[in-house]
This record gives structure tokens, C-alpha cells and sequence, in this order.
């Protein structure tokens, strides 16, 4: 899991440096993912994609393209730290929507989703009298959490039934054509960048994309899904900690305390929200 933590570390960095759009890298991360999952996804046949799995998983694929349509253009206007901080909310969201839906959960959850709430206003707020840009980085990074949370809460039917390279490739080639027809509606280019980019887009899609979530996925299977929430917790301090060595990177000062006020408040959903 230490990889898989690493590796999906390098994401909102790598994003950072890249000079292509947003929308661009969005597409090309989940189309290349597609690609490179599909010939392990249907070697075994299909025989266990019905109607209600593929729509399931297409539906969910098009909520990973919104979040990805909003969490990617954050990173150009906040920090790595306080971006990943507030897409690392995505579990709050997500125990929200299964309280909807009619399940409970103990204090412990809601005095987290408790927490958290107050870390994102504080850095909200601190964000709003240090550069009023990052303030838009923060929005657009909490509405990707509500997407991630939607994602993963709608695909979650069809994950107990699809392996998890039928359900990658679908979720991603889905999510990857969203994002084109966003890319057409708003004339986004999806090529001409330089060599540099090109690279920057390959590594992130094999570092975050395949390595880093395939790895998550796989530890699903000897971990629990508690375990495994945590450790995806930690992106966000290696996210801060890459973005500070490689592209130097630093958060201001003043955001700390608020990020670690996330922080808490997410592992106390975590360790609290049991998933079935």
C-alpha cells in the first residue's frame, strides 16, 4: 500500500507542472487508462456485464469525469496541499449520501464530517485574505469531492459484480467521454502540447492512474476497506511533501493548521464509516 500511496501522491504535482489544459490532461488520464486496462477486462468474457452493470458503470463513469473536469482546473489556482485537502473530503460526502439513503452511523462520523467542515471554512477563509484565486481552487476542489463521493456510491452495485478491470475500463472510458464532449462544447484543444507535457501526461497516468489505483484496488482484497481509506488519506501530506521537493512547491504557512484540521476530521470519519 506504501507504493500505491506514493503513487497516487504524485498526481495533483505532476498536474501542476503540466502545460496543457486542464480538461486536456482530464481526458487523456482516464482515455489512456481505459486503453491500458482493457486487454485484462474481457479475457474471461463478458458473461457478467448485464444491462444494469453497464449502465451502473457508465452513470458512475460519468460522475469520475465531472470530478475530474473540476479537481484538475483546482490546481491552478490553489496550493497541491489545500487542493488534495479538500477533494480528501471525499469520504465526509460520501457517508452524507448513504445517510440520505437511509443508513446511520455512530458520533464518531459526524463529529468528523464536524471537523472537517471547520478546517474547510478556516482555510476557506485564510485562502480568501492570502490570494482570493485559491479561494476558486477550494470550491472546485470540495465540488470534486461531491463527485468523487457520487462516483464511487453509484458504482458501487456494479464493483460487486464486474472484476475491477471490466469496471475500470468502463468507468474510464465513460468518464473519458464526457470529458471529450466538454472539450468539443468549450473548444479545448486535446494535442498540440509540447514533448515535455505529452511526458508529464504519460507519467501521471501511469503513476496515479494505473499504479496508484490499481494498487488500492488490488489491497481491497487482504485489507479492509477501512485500512485502505486511511492510507488514500495520505495523499494529501505526500502530495505536499512531492510538490515541495520536486517543484518547490510550499503551502503558506497560515494554511496549516486548517489542512491539519481536515486531516483529523477525515480520519474520524474514516475509522468511524463503515462501509457494506
Amino acid at each position: 500500500m506504501a507504493i500505491a500511496i506514493v503513487a497516487i501522491s504524485t498526481s495533483g504535482p505532476l498536474i501542476t507542472v503540466t502545460a496543457a489544459p486542464a480538461i486536456a490532461i482530464a481526458f487523456w488520464r482516464c482515455f489512456l487508462g481505459a486503453v491500458a486496462t482493457a486487454p485484462f477486462a474481457f479475457k474471461d468474457g463478458v458473461g457478467n456485464i448485464n444491462k444494469k452493470t453497464l449502465t451502473t458503470s457508465i452513470s458512475a463513469g460519468l460522475l469520475l469525469g465531472l470530478h475530474f473536469a473540476v479537481w484538475i482546473p483546482s490546481l491552478r489556482f490553489t496550493t497541491v496541499a489545500a487542493s488534495t485537502a479538500m477533494v480528501a473530503t471525499q469520504p465526509a460526502w460520501a457517508a452524507l449520501i448513504a445517510k440520505i439513503r437511509g443508513e446511520s452511523f455512530p458520533n464518531r462520523v459526524w463529529f468528523g464530517i464536524f471537523v472537517a467542515l471547520l478546517g474547510a471554512i478556516l482555510l476557506t477563509g485564510i485562502d480568501i485574505s492570502l490570494d482570493k484565486r485559491a479561494v476558486i481552487g477550494d470550491l472546485l476542489a470540495l465540488v470534486g469531492a461531491i463527485f468523487a463521493a457520487l462516483y464511487v456510491t453509484v458504482g458501487s452495485s456494479a464493483r460487486s459484480t464486474l472484476t475491477t478491470a471490466q469496471y475500470t475500463v468502463i468507468a474510464y472510458a465513460a468518464a473519458a467521454f464526457a470529458l471529450v464532449i466538454l472539450a468539443i462544447v468549450t473548444g479545448i484543444n486535446l494535442t498540440g502540447f509540447s514533448r515535455q507535457a505529452w511526458f508529464y501526461i504519460f507519467l501521471l497516468t501511469l503513476l496515479a492512474q494505473i499504479l496508484g489505483h490499481t494498487l488500492f484496488n488490488i489491497t481491497l482484497r487482504s485489507l479492509s476497506a477501512t485500512v485502505v481509506s486511511m492510507g488514500i488519506l495520505f495523499e494529501m501530506p505526500g502530495s505536499t511533501i512531492i510538490a515541495a521537493l520536486a517543484i518547490g512547491q510550499v503551502p503558506p504557512w497560515q494554511t496549516v493548521p486548517a489542512i491539519v484540521l481536515l486531516m483529523v476530521g477525515m480520519f474520524f470519519v474514516v475509522t468511524g464509516y463503515k462501509t457494506k
